[in-house]
This record gives C-alpha cells, sequence and structure tokens, in this order.
C-alpha cells in the first residue's frame, strides 16, 4: 500500500480516527505520519520502547537502592538495564522478575493467566483443565457459604469430569 500523502513510499503507518461517530482510515509512510501526527511520534519507535515506557511509567516503585535491583544469576542483566531496553537478557530474567512483571503484563493485556486460543491437539486437555478448575473455585465457595447439597454436586461433578478424561482422574484433578 502506497502512502495517502506524498504518494511515493510505502505505507506502514494505518491510523483509524474515529470522530463523531464517524470512521475514517489513513495509510502513511513513516515520515508523513511523523510530520502529520499531533503526538511527537519518532520515527524510530519500537515494542522495546514501548515496554520500556509502560515498566517506566510507575506500576513498580522505582526508588529501590541499587544493592535491592533483582539481578538475574545467569546472564546478568539488571532490573534497572532491563526497563531501559524492554528486553530480557535471558529466559531465567521472567523468573527473577516474575513480581514485579505482573502488573505490567496485567496493566498490557488486563490479566496474567493466557484467556486467548488454545491448540487444537491439545484443546480437550485444556478444557477440561480449566473447567475443573473453575469447579473447584466454586466448590470451595459453596464450602464456605456452607452450601453442603450444592458443595456436594459440585464434588461429584468433578469427580465424572475426571473419571470420563482421556488422560485419567490424577491428571485432571492436580
Amino acid at each position: 500500500m502506497i502512502c495517502e500523502q506524498c504518494g511515493k513510499k510505502a505505507a506502514t503507518v494505518h491510523i483509524t480516527k474515529i470522530e463523531n461517530g464517524k470512521k475514517s482510515d489513513m495509510h502513511l509512510c513513516d515520515q508523513c505520519a511523523v510530520a502529520s501526527s499531533p503526538f511527537h511520534m519518532s520515527p524510530t519507535f519500537t515494542m522495546s520502547d514501548l515496554l520500556a515506557g509502560l515498566i517506566n511509567s510507575g506500576s513498580v516503585p522505582m526508588n529501590m537502592d541499587v544493592l535491592q535491583q533483582p539481578k538475574c544469576d545467569v546472564c546478568g542483566l539488571s532490573y534497572d538495564r532491563f526497563k531501559s531496553t524492554g528486553r530480557f537478557g535471558c529466559s531465567n530474567c521472567y523468573t527473577v522478575f516474575g513480581e514485579r512483571l505482573n502488573p505490567l503484563f496485567k496493566r498490557v493485556h488486563g490479566n496474567t493467566t493466557h484467556t486467548g486460543k488454545i491448540p487444537s491437539k491439545a484443546g480437550a486437555r485444556i478444557k477440561t483443565i480449566r473447567l475443573v478448575e473453575k469447579l473447584k473455585i466454586k466448590l470451595e465457595e459453596a464450602i464456605q457459604n456452607e452450601e453442603y447439597e450444592r458443595a456436594a454436586q459440585l464434588r461429584d461433578e468433578i469427580k465424572q469430569i475426571a473419571a470420563n478424561s482421556k488422560e485419567g482422574a490424577a491428571d485432571v484433578l492436580d
């Protein structure tokens, strides 16, 4: 697609504007988008910049002493370095910085658990496990509310699902 403003370069920025209930789309190249934007866009803005901005926007206390900053014991990446780059050094960084990342993930995705598509090969198993988890939560609520008949029904339903499961009761009930 060609830039709608200059008509020369490839459109890499797509802007959807809704004003007074009317939707309009614009397809612009990087330079035209920067020149016509009221938001002072950077032509080299990356996902790392976005993550670093979200991290630094106040969801995690930033006034910690350098000695208290967690540091990955595998690659040596400090939390301050992660904040500035928005990139992990290795897979262990996720574990090391985990408790500080949950507020960020919740803000970006709206949740800290995956609720998207399920792979078709593992779909039935995952759906069964999720259903059992929901039923266990309802079971706990019923017990706390002293609704013992409802709790017994939920318990029996969980056992029935586990018995019908191809993976077996142990895998579903864990």
